[in-house]
């Protein structure tokens, strides 16, 4: 069964007559095809039954026939706009009156109301679970594209962290740290590269600044490469010199955590079981209220995506599920340390793509 025929028996089995994609990761694994949102609205059509249509700018048409997919196509000029495109969509798979999965993480406003407005009498509905439910087991090539972002992005730390120095910035290591990413091979960046020090390594998702690295604070990096849309997402935790000593523990106690749930993982465990570990590790060790944010998330053609490894989830993990493990302790006004590796169930355990050492370095 194709990809498009198991999306279409789920969206069936959920009282769907048809999902309507945006650009973005579903459309890319579905058809191959990725654009960029942009003011020119693209929607694609996947119905019960029936071929798929797309509707997309007339500069854009020819990318169907060279990704060889199996979709009629809408076309629309500058000059023409994009509305008569849209309403003879709806109109040729006959929407009107329909029950319409959408991404509703990712639908504009713009194209929900063109839908509602051409589509008379349509029902919006989430179609992430769906979606995800259809994406969250890799099979071998994609995983296969995961390792060579993980191999990429692990050469490319390794070449950038040589080269830092007591007095660079925040912001001078994160630019040679993307320069990296993309000589070493990557086709992109998965997400901006974090490269924080000292007080701002205690904010989990802060922004590199002009701030001078300094001689026994923590630095934590958390970068990626993506290949195939594909995206690795590796975080490590440096020094320059030797580490101050109220840092020291803490980081013995994230190492520890990190090993503890990637143990705990086993093909049937809920996803919440890796996060109960890696919280009960750093709970006992006293650092419980420093370890804000989930244990990790899904990876694929995003950086977030399910299944997410936190306490609730209940989801089985099942053979070809990627995800990171990332526990941290966040210490405010003082520092940070975060270990994350990507992972892969396999049939009878845990696969970790991630093979950079865990261990501090000093650079």
């Amino acid at each position: 069964m194709s990809r498009i025929e198991e999306l279409m028996s789920q969206a069936s089995g959920n009282g769907l007559d048809a999902i309507v994609l945006m650009p973005g990761p579903n459309l890319q694994y579905l058809s191959g095809l990725s654009f960029h949102l942009s003011e020119r609205p693209i929607l694609a059509l996947f119905p019960a039954q029936g071929v798929p249509a797309i509707v997309l700018p007339a500069l854009e048409a020819g990318r169907v026939e060279a990704a060889a997919c199996e979709m009629a196509v809408f076309p629309y000029t500058d000059q023409e706009g994009h509305r008569g495109a849209i309403q003879g969509a709806c109109a040729a798979l006959e929407l009107a009156d329909c029950f319409l999965g959408v991404e509703a993480l990712r639908m504009r406003l713009l194209e929900a109301r063109l839908l509602e407005r051409y589509a008379p009498d349509c029902q919006l509905v989430p179609a992430e679970e769906v979606l995800f439910h259809l994406r969250m087991r890799k099979d071998q090539d994609e995983i296969g594209l995961m390792r060579r972002a993980v191999g990429i992005t692990e050469g490319a730390l390794a070449s950038a962290m040589h080269r830092v120095q007591e007095g660079m910035t925040e912001q001078q290591v994160a630019t040679l740290l993307t320069i990296e990413l993309l000589q070493a091979g990557g086709e992109g960046v998965a997400f901006p590269p974090i490269v924080v020090a000292g007080p701002n390594a205690a904010l989990p998702h802060a922004t590199p600044s002009e701030r001078p690295i300094q001689m026994g604070e923590t630095i934590v990096v958390d970068c990626g490469a993506t290949v195939g849309g594909y995206a690795a997402d590796i975080t490590r935790t440096f020094v320059i010199g030797e580490l101050n000593p109220e840092m020291a523990w803490p980081f013995e106690v994230v190492l520890m955590a990190n090993a503890a749930a990637r143990a705990a993982i086993r093909p049937g465990t809920p996803a919440g079981v890796a996060d109960r570990t890696a919280r009960a590790v750093i709970e006992e060790a006293g650092y419980g209220e420093y370890f804000t944010h989930r244990t990790g998330h899904g990876l694929g053609l995003e950086t977030h995506e399910p299944p997410y490894i936190v306490a609730s989830n209940q989801e089985p993990l099942r053979p070809g599920m990627t995800f990171t493990i990332e526990p941290g302790i966040y210490l405010p006004g003082r520092g940070g340390v975060r270990i994350e590796d990507d992972v892969v169930v396999t049939e009878d355990g845990l696969e970790t793509l991630t093979t950079y050492p865990r261990r501090l370095r000093s650079l």
